[in-house]
Order: structure tokens, then sequence, then C-alpha cells
């Protein structure tokens, strides 16, 4: 019985995510298998690599750069968010993703994206951390209006969250039988049916099953939600998630702001590191009888 990370997205709800995972590397919680939507696959693939405070160093760092993250990158390149700078420049020579590492770890690392031509989930193994691999987190991250599709063999891709937001029930159906799981908004969060659909359906003209995929994805989100609830009464869930809304842009420039996002998932995290470790380890015991 294989125990599981599930890493939700959210853009830079994502820092919550990073402060959690910093917590688990520093008091040795491992896991079998994680597997990260979006913000989850591109943060949540330094807990393979085992690089301590590498996500909140180089968002603060470079939040404010323009080559980072700007309008101007839209208009130019059709990415808010530059594939030259944040997928190359700084993994590569800024701050760098430690492959080595990340290959060597045992650990499984999936990533979720989104066939914009059948509008289902794409689970991808990562299994070396090289520049194949980092296209297809940054593909799990390119969100709708703000990036362009990612093309990788013959697959069309944009952000896993359209299609499988919360990918716990994948995860069951490889193994995964019990799962830590973080979220990314509080209690009680029931999301809404998307305010931009329009525009989607209007710039994706050509992908209908990828719009109809927008269009319901908070009925399939909110579905999740209760699923993760009955794994929560059961034993079979522990879930992470912020005590109260993280009021943080999708493209936050404010280092104080990250670093405060950041910092309350290190601070949940902290509280419950015992109760985690528990789950954890009550989940390798089970395995080994």
């Amino acid at each position: 019985m294989k125990t599981g990370l599930v890493l939700e997205g959210g853009a830079m709800r994502g820092m919550f995510t990073a402060g959690v995972l910093d917590v688990l590397m520093e008091h040795g919680i491992v896991l079998d298998g994680a597997i990260g939507v979006s913000a989850g696959a591109v943060f949540g693939c330094n807990y393979k690599s085992h690089q301590i405070g590498r996500v909140i160093r180089y968002n603060t760092q470079y939040c404010n750069d323009k080559r980072y993250a700007s309008f101007g990158n839209l208009l130019r390149t059709g990415n808010l968010y530059s594939e030259q700078f944040c997928y190359h420049t700084v993994p590569e020579k800024l701050d760098v993703f430690d492959a080595k590492a990340f290959a060597e770890n045992p650990m499984d690392f999936f990533v979720v994206c989104t066939d914009v031509r059948t509008g289902d989930p794409i689970y991808h193994k990562c299994r070396t951390g090289d520049a194949e691999d980092i296209q297809w987190m940054q593909a799990s991250a390119s969100m709708p209006l703000a990036a362009k599709i990612v093309k990788i063999g013959h697959y069309q891709l944009l952000d896993g969250g359209i299609a499988d937001s919360i990918p716990v029930r994948f995860f069951e159906s490889i193994g995964y039988k019990r799962n830590l799981i973080v979220l990314t908004q509080p209690k009680g969060f029931v999301k809404k049916k998307n305010k931009m659909l329009p525009v989607i359906r209007a710039r994706y003209l050509r992908y209908p099953a990828f719009v109809e995929a927008v269009a319901d994805r908070h009925e399939r989100y909110n579905e999740t939600l209760d699923h993760i609830a009955m794994l929560e009464q059961t034993g079979k869930a522990f879930v992470i998630r912020p005590p109260i809304p993280l009021e943080i842009g999708s493209m936050e420039r404010d280092p104080v702001q990250l670093r405060r996002v950041y910092e309350t998932g290190r601070a949940v995290a902290e509280i419950q590191v015992d109760k985690i470790a528990a789950f954890v380890n009550e989940s390798k015991a089970a395995a080994e009888e």
C-alpha cells in the first residue's frame, strides 16, 4: 500500500504548498510518490530533488523581473511567464534545479496536463528532471489565455487543473491508497463557474472539448472535494490546507506577499508535523504487514 502526496495548483497560492513541502523535507518526511498540478508541479518537483528553500528564494528574487513575468512577455511571445527565463535561465543558470538528485530519488513524481484536443487529463511520470520533464511541468502550469499551447510529441497541452485539479482519484487508481493532500483553498471553499468562459470560448474555438472542460471544471472540482472529505473521515487521507483564504494575486509581484503565503504554509505544516509523520508511518507499517 503506497502513500502519495497530492499537490493542488493555484498560481501563487502555490507558495503555501512550497512552505508545507520545505517543512516536510526538514523533518525527513518521505512519501512513495507525488503528483503535482500547475503550481503544484513546478514547485513540487523541488520535493523530489530535495531543494529546501529554492521556491521561495527564486520567486522573491525574480518576481519583479520583467524577464520572469510581464504583460510585455504576453504581448511579445504569448506567454505571461517567460518560457526562456522561467524554464531555462532560472533552472539552468540562476538557481539551478538539481536534476541529478531528482533522478536519483526513487520517489515517483507525476504531473497533470490537459489535452486541448480532447479536454482529458494526461498524467506524465517525470523520471529524470531533464529538459523534456521540465517542459511537461511547464505545460501543467500553462494557464489558458496567459500561455501558449505547449506541444510535446503528439500532444497539445495546457494547465492540468482544467481537467483534474486535485488528482487524488488517479493516484488511488495506481495504488496510492493513502494520500497526504495539500490544498490551496480553505475548508468550505466552493468553486464557481469560470467568469472568463466567454473569452476562453472565443480564444479556443478550435478546441470545443477543452472549452467544455473549462465550463464544467467547477462541478468536477467540488465533487472531488466531497470525495476528499470522505477520505479524510475514513483515515485514507490527511489534508493540509490554509486556515483562511490566502488572498494573493495570480501574478503577485510583492515579495512580502509571497513570503507571507509561504510562511503560512510553513506554520500550518509545523503545527501538524507530528500528525503528518504519524499518518505516513502508519501507512508504511500497514504496507509492511
